[in-house]
């Protein structure tokens, strides 16, 4: 195992994790991209203790560590990052199109310009425990598969295709085509979510915290749903549910 520094962080220069470097970092997403035979990996950065928990799956993939202190890993990253003594660096997963994501008929979900990478990655999260067939998401003000959002996916990041498309209205009207029915998540939807018909695959549409659905990618979707909320002592609803976690409700409902 090296010590030696390459020379392209000899700098310690920070790397935004949201940048367009496929950087990951943290137990889970790194152990799942070495686990990953779809991953090429380009470096591998760790402390002695990560790299001796990690000396198994390096060897299967005749992998060396570029040893590191966990000073000069932090340094590579934003001052938020949590590396837990490992940073890798990785290639991009290879992209998945609409047309195949669709083939398989599972539930899709598509995301309205959800920006926060936590909500992103909690959201493949949830989307690999309920088995839905792919994330699907806007290649601008989307975060990037890397960093923070591989970090709170904990691993789904790998195992959850994650399309990227350019525009979202046409996105579903492709959907619409392969025979899937769109819903759209809203607060002021016209039936509960637990009252769609599931005798046709579903894409179900997220909207952003705060605006919500855009007014044509509502105006796109086959039907509007809501979750049941209750009332509060004063009679009036209470809906706080962040998007990763109306999310996961909604992917309870639909495939129970």
């Amino acid at each position: 195992m090296s010590k030696r520094k390459p020379n392209h962080l000899r700098n310690k220069r920070k790397i935004p994790a949201e940048s367009a470097v496929a950087l990951l970092y943290g137990t889970h997403a790194v152990r799942a991209a070495l686990e990953n035979p779809k991953r090429r990996i380009n470096k591998l950065f760790a402390t002695q203790n990560a790299a001796n928990e990690l000396q198994a799956i390096c060897a299967k993939r005749n992998l060396s560590v570029e040893l590191q202190t966990s000073g000069e890993l932090a340094a590579l990253l934003p001052s938020d990052a949590v590396h837990q003594g490992m940073v890798l660096d990785a290639s991009s997963l290879p992209p998945v199109s609409l047309e195949d994501a669709a083939v398989s008929g599972k539930l899709l979900i598509i995301l309205d310009q959800v920006s926060d990478p936590r909500n992103v990655g909690a959201i493949l999260r949830a989307a690999a425990v309920f088995g839905a067939g792919g994330v699907i998401m806007t290649k601008r003000n989307s975060p990037p598969p890397a960093g923070t959002l591989a970090k709170t996916a904990v691993g789904a990041l790998e195992v959850m295709p994650l399309i990227e498309v350019t525009n979202l209205a046409r996105a579903l009207e492709t959907l619409h085509k392969a025979g899937y029915m769109s819903v759209g998540l809203d607060e002021h939807g016209e039936v509960l979510i637990d009252e769609v018909s599931k005798d046709r695959p579903i894409a179900v549409v997220m909207g952003a915290e705060g605006p919500g659905l855009r007014r044509l990618t509502r105006e796109t979707c086959d039907m509007l749903a809501r979750l049941p909320v209750a009332e509060s002592a004063t009679g009036e609803a209470f809906a706080t549910l962040n998007v990763a976690t109306a999310t996961a409700v909604t992917l309870y409902a639909l495939t129970r």
